[in-house]
């Protein structure tokens, strides 16, 4: 066979190949979309500055139909009631009274992402530094600060030391503070320089501060944050994804524990004494989970059903008694603005 003639074979196989690709997005996308439509229509409710006017819940709608992933809106009174919608659709959310982050994705043959800060009509004001799949996105409750982790190198928090984040805060006027992963590390006094190391999972305690997620060598330690002194410094271990009370006396997390891989039990830290509650949830939670209010604990839930996309929120009482309660059902990644919006601030 020619060389001319293996050209012309090839070139006809990546042809075909390209064709059948294309052919199959086309038809995973034409399922969906009649998916989509067949599904029940989702309850509405009032107009969105009404809503936004008084403390509400925010959240990606899971719920089959032509809003699936759009984000909503609903009253903190209400949480299970009708529901408002936006016009940003994310895979990831996270609000305040006067802007929001959206991490989105945009699936094809190839698949590309975007992190964007809202205003108060949700609309684009300007991009935010990714780089990688997203995961974690936070804000401070000033709106002042963002906070986005996104995967660079594998694609879950089951095996720390197996994967690779890039955690940026960012200012919400633009400027970049920086890449966690380049802060200083500190763990009983030491500083970790290790290659492996990573941050991910911020809550902004107010003016200098946060809290985040760091691991090194498969351990993982809740740090307290400097962004001045671009330091970071261990508090205790087997902490991820913390979120700090509205009292700022305590952090909600997850914990691995001696639970299977890429298994969590969600526990709450008192900052004041040390101690450490076990919530009622037995559930394995991959969330960066919210506070309701002082005493609850809310957060996301895939479906345990097989072939479903659909997931629901969950509220826990955050000192270890009771039960899980739904909160909201077919919703992913709430946020709780308890401040209503005050007229005329903008990010």
């Amino acid at each position: 066979m020619s060389a001319r003639v293996r050209a012309a074979v090839l070139a006809a196989v990546l042809i075909m190949a390209l064709t059948g690709a294309a052919g199959y997005v086309w038809k995973v996308r034409a399922d969906q979309a009649a998916s989509l439509a067949a599904a029940p229509a989702v309850a509405r409710g009032g107009d969105l500055a009404t809503v936004r006017a008084a403390p509400h819940l925010v959240f990606r709608s899971t719920a089959l139909g032509r809003e699936y992933g759009r984000v909503a809106v609903v009253p903190l009174s209400d949480p299970g009631g009708a529901r408002t919608f936006t016009p940003a659709t994310c895979e990831r959310v996270h609000a305040t009274a006067v802007d929001a982050i959206c991490l989105s994705a945009d699936r094809g043959l190839v698949t590309t992402y975007q992190a964007r800060l809202l205003g108060t009509d949700w609309a684009p004001v300007r991009d935010l530094p990714l780089t990688g799949i997203p995961s974690r996105a936070r804000l401070s409750r000033d709106g002042a600060l963002a906070a986005t982790t996104t995967f660079v190198f594998g694609d879950s928090y089951a095996n720390p030391g197996q994967f690779s984040t890039r955690t940026v805060v960012t200012r919400t006027g633009g400027e970049v503070i920086g890449d966690l992963e380049k802060f200083r590390l500190v763990v009983d006094g030491r500083t970790i320089t290790a290659a492996d190391r990573n941050l991910w999972g911020v809550t902004f305690a107010g003016g200098d501060t946060f809290y985040a997620t760091a691991a090194s060598g498969g351990k993982t330690w809740l740090v307290r944050g400097s962004l001045s002194a671009r330091t970071v410094t261990a508090l205790r271990g087997d902490v991820e994804c913390p979120s700090l009370s509205p009292d700022g006396t305590r952090i909600a997390f997850k914990k691995h524990g001696d639970l299977p891989a890429g298994r969590w039990r969600l526990a709450v830290h008192d900052l004041r004494t040390g101690a450490e509650t076990l919530l009622a949830e037995t559930r394995s939670v991959d969330d960066q989970v919210e506070w309701l209010d002082d005493g609850t604990i809310v957060y996301g839930l895939p479906r345990q059903a097989s072939g479903t996309a659909s997931s629901d929120v969950w509220k826990v009482p955050a000192d270890g008694a009771g039960a899980p309660e739904l909160l909201i059902r077919d919703a992913w990644s709430p946020a709780v603005v308890r401040t209503a919006l005050a007229e005329g601030n903008h990010p």
